[in-house]
């Protein structure tokens, strides 16, 4: 078993991500704890597929879009979110690794079966408590994905649902995005 696997006792840090050799790709921090992502199935690259190349299209200049980069959200937290909108200054090279939270305009899951709880619960709530303004979490129903968009509220510092979208996700925050979410059968 690689030494790396065995967490210090007060667990693993942001910056453990960086220097951990041979640490497969994806890997997250949550709660202190190293999670390795398991094989995805067609549906999830194909979701994230279409979410990143709509939001190109979308986003205004001051914005860019990456995938599968990690937010360090504090010292024992730094999820990977699929998707996420940052600030186009918040680039800082070809080395960068990872986002600080206030860069972050958007954040991006893709609910897998291994994710289930993460996606619903967990992430939205580190998220939120670091101040993210915008969630959306994607799952598959039948053929098509269905987006449910969340917006933090500044007086609970929760998410609050704004909205279900299926076929057409239609919004006008963070900025306006038009997507035909059946798109996915043409990738």
């Amino acid at each position: 078993m690689p030494e790396w696997l065995m967490p210090p006792e007060e667990g693993f840090t942001a910056e453990d991500l960086d220097r951990l050799p041979q640490l497969p790709p994806h890997t997250e921090l949550i709660d202190g704890s190293l999670v390795l992502v398991s094989p995805q199935a067609n549906f999830h690259t194909l979701a994230i597929s279409l979410l990143e190349s709509a939001l190109r299209r979308f986003a205004p200049s001051d914005l860019r879009v990456r995938r599968e980069m990690t937010v360090t959200l504090g010292k024992r937290q730094r999820p990977e979110p699929d998707v996420l909108v940052v600030r186009a200054d918040a680039i800082k090279g070809p080395e960068q690794t990872d986002f600080r939270p206030e860069d972050v305009v958007l954040v991006v899951e893709v609910v897998s079966p291994e994710s289930e709880l993460r996606d619903r619960e967990r992430k939205p709530q580190l998220y939120a408590r670091a101040g993210i303004p915008h969630f959306w979490r994607i799952e598959k129903d039948h053929e098509w994905p269905v987006v449910y968009v969340y917006e933090l509220d500044p007086a609970t510092g929760a998410y609050v649902a704004t909205g279900i979208h299926h076929e057409r996700l239609k919004v006008t925050v963070p900025f306006d995005i038009d997507i035909d979410l059946t798109e996915i059968d043409r990738l």
